[in-house]
């Protein structure tokens, strides 16, 4: 008698909000470049080691050969980082992916870069890079529209567990639980959290240098809005703890309590 078959789908395919990091070169060094990296991933281990990674090549003049381009990916994996693909950028960029057996990634979710040794109240402008996935796996949760005074905003009753992450798409989001270590809040518009923050929140992901966070209890790995974000090995002692707002100022990435 023949075996009964198993008319089970192989696997399942979704598309869904992935944290990657985009490592824009701006000289074709692998040797610096390995050197930058390793410096970023001991600086935040946690954040940086083993995090995926596209390489950006549009901010060179000319596009380096195949060779070139295996040494700094090679950079990058040394550093402890994983390349997963190329940056979108012209023709050129795409049959180089196609060669090198790599992807091509088209579209970021917004542009971060870490800042060491800055003030609790201020940071440098930064270069462009995503949000970077940590090892656990993120599953997305969609809130429920808030009502009332909420409408328009995206509204999350309790908290946000580690491996979870929030995004509001559009608007705002508002949070009435804490967010715990490895958890991720997202808003193309602004966020208020009405409990600790000790994860990571992401406003005006989308671009919008307006949007602004909003913490009651602020002990954050990192903050970030439009590009520019801060990374927190330890939080300063006068914010600590304490209610607090960010928001840019230019290119600054400004933190105050409220």
């Amino acid at each position: 008698m023949n075996a009964k078959m198993d008319t089970t789908d192989a696997c399942d395919l979704r598309f869904g909000q992935v944290g990657i990091a985009c490592v824009r070169v701006r000289r074709v060094d692998a040797a610096a470049l390995c050197d930058e990296l390793e410096r970023r991933v001991r600086a935040a281990p946690q954040m940086f080691a083993r995090a995926a990674v596209v390489l950006d090549l549009s901010h060179l003049l000319d596009l380096p050969d195949d060779g070139a381009v295996d040494a700094l990916l090679e950079a990058v994996r040394s550093a402890g980082m994983l390349p997963v693909g190329l940056a979108y950028g012209t023709s050129e960029t795409e049959a180089l992916a196609k060669r090198m057996g790599l992807p091509l990634i088209a579209k970021f979710r917004a542009a971060y870069e870490p800042v060491n040794g800055a003030p609790a109240s201020v940071a440098e402008p930064a270069r462009q890079a995503e949000p970077v996935a940590p090892s656990v796996r993120r599953e997305p949760i969609l809130s429920a529209p808030a009502p009332g005074s909420m409408q328009g905003a995206q509204y999350h009753a309790g908290s946000v567990r580690s491996g979870q992450q929030v995004y509001a798409r559009d608007r705002d989001l508002i949070v009435t639980g804490a967010i715990a270590n490895g958890a991720e809040v997202i808003a193309d518009g602004n966020i208020h959290i009405y409990g600790s923050l000790r994860g990571r929140a992401m406003a005006g992901a989308q671009g919008d240098e307006k949007a602004r966070i909003f913490v009651s209890d602020f002990r954050a790995e990192l903050v970030a809005i439009a590009g520019q974000y801060r990374v927190f090995e330890q939080i300063p002692d006068d914010l600590e703890g304490q209610s607090v707002q960010c928001w840019l100022d230019g290119e600054k990435l400004m933190i105050a309590k409220l």
